[in-house]
């Protein structure tokens, strides 16, 4: 079995998918301004009503990862990482309406 079969499944796609937006919101908030605490980082966030626009931008690198299984036709893989981000898609779209 070749490396791209072994990993061509939905769950892989499912799991990038949710983990790479998280990795891209741990960065930001590394390379934040006056480096402040998770929760001084997260209040601001809020106050600023950026909520969505953060999680939209951590989102997008999801297109990465699926053009690179799209590329390489793991097609189970991309199928994933398209039902995480729609997932994030209806989060934010539920935070910009609700709240």
């Amino acid at each position: 079995m070749k490396l791209p079969e072994k990993y061509d499944k939905v769950p892989t796609g499912l799991i990038s998918g949710f983990v790479l937006p998280f990795l891209i919101a741990l960065v930001s908030f590394l390379v934040a301004r006056g480096h402040p605490s998770l929760h001084t980082w997260i209040h601001k966030i809020s106050e600023a009503n950026i909520v969505t626009h953060v999680i939209t931008l951590c989102v997008f690198p999801n297109i990465l990862i699926f053009l690179f299984f799209n590329h390489f036709d793991m097609l189970k893989a991309s199928r994933g990482v398209l039902g995480a981000t729609i997932f994030w898609a209806v989060i934010v779209f539920a935070i910009y309406f609700l709240l």
